[in-house]
């Protein structure tokens, strides 16, 4: 990979490791309701790309189905997550959809794991555990309890995109946004409170979350990711990404205040060396699985 691409794949990873840092900031410093700011988030998408509409893709029955568990559903607990849980450790949990794409591919798409991949997909999960449990009262976090399901149903959703027609990067980000924002906007009524007075109140820094959520991490992260897609193999591609989880750490630390505990930094190093032993050898049915729900959702 030459200098020019490898500087396109870091910045993209900085920018979705940045995006947790910055989504957890929205939902819990500035407080503002985490599916609410789901929907916002996918109403921007759709409307900047709403040229890329057209044409309808073949197989919309799927494409919505798509748009639950790589849309509303994975963001809707993605965010309530980091409403209730640090940045640090979420970044870290967000990486089970590894692990989890390969459970899903061998339950679904029959495909056979070996013994390296084994032990990668049981060290993923020790480490989330170490992160996860409270040791002095055996207490698990209830925040990451959120992650952890919002990495399993992007991996869901992944596996339904191996079963329909490929279509372009931005069509699909379109689609999966159009389907998402309305039953965001409804499920938000229901749960939340002060949506819009929560949001408006947070001034020009929410506004600018908002539009770095919408065209940093949506429109450039997920297209610039694509086009690295086109040229290199996914099995150079993906344990690069795993730059993302560790810019999310970081990024926490030094923004957020976020705590440097012995606890995080095993669990971390645990469950990354986990998901990096899953991604140097992918799936040979799913080889995009290692990529977890970027493949739809363009990051977290």
């Amino acid at each position: 990979m030459g200098i020019k691409d490898f500087s396109l794949l870091f910045t993209v990873c900085f920018v979705w490791g940045l995006n947790i840092v910055i989504t957890r900031w929205v939902v819990f410093d500035a407080a503002v309701p985490p599916i609410f700011f789901a929907a916002i988030r996918f109403l921007g998408v759709a409307v900047l790309l709403i040229p890329f509409l057209r044409p309808i893709p073949e197989d919309i029955k799927t494409l919505f189905l798509i748009s639950f568990f790589i849309g509303a559903g994975h963001f809707a607990l993605l965010f309530v997550g980091l409403a209730n849980a640090e940045a640090s450790a979420a970044s870290v949990v967000s990486q089970l959809a590894v692990p989890f794409s390969t459970l899903m591919s061998m339950a679904f798409l029959g495909e056979t794991i070996g013994w390296r991949r084994g032990i990668g997909i049981m060290l993923a999960f020790a480490g989330v555990l170490l992160i996860a449990v409270d040791p002095a009262s055996f207490t698990v976090s209830f925040g990451l309890l959120y992650i952890a399901g919002a990495a399993f149903i992007g991996s869901v959703g992944g596996i339904l995109m191996k079963r329909m027609k490929p279509v372009s990067a931005m069509q699909m980000q379109v689609w999966i946004a159009l389907f998402s924002f309305a039953p965001l906007f409804v499920v938000s009524a229901f749960l939340e409170q002060g949506q819009w007075t929560t949001y408006v109140a947070g001034g020009w820094l929410v506004w600018v979350a908002t539009a770095f959520a919408v065209v940093g991490v949506s429109i450039f992260g997920h297209g610039a990711f694509y086009h690295l897609i086109k040229k290199y193999d996914i099995s150079l591609l993906s344990p690069l990404t795993l730059m993302t989880p560790i810019w999310g750490v970081v990024l926490s630390i030094v923004l957020l205040n976020d705590a440097i505990t012995p606890q995080l930094i095993l669990g971390a190093v645990v469950s990354l060396g986990g998901v990096l032993v899953i991604a140097l050898r992918p799936n040979r049915t799913m080889p995009e699985a290692s990529m977890g729900e970027k493949i739809g959702s363009g990051g977290s």
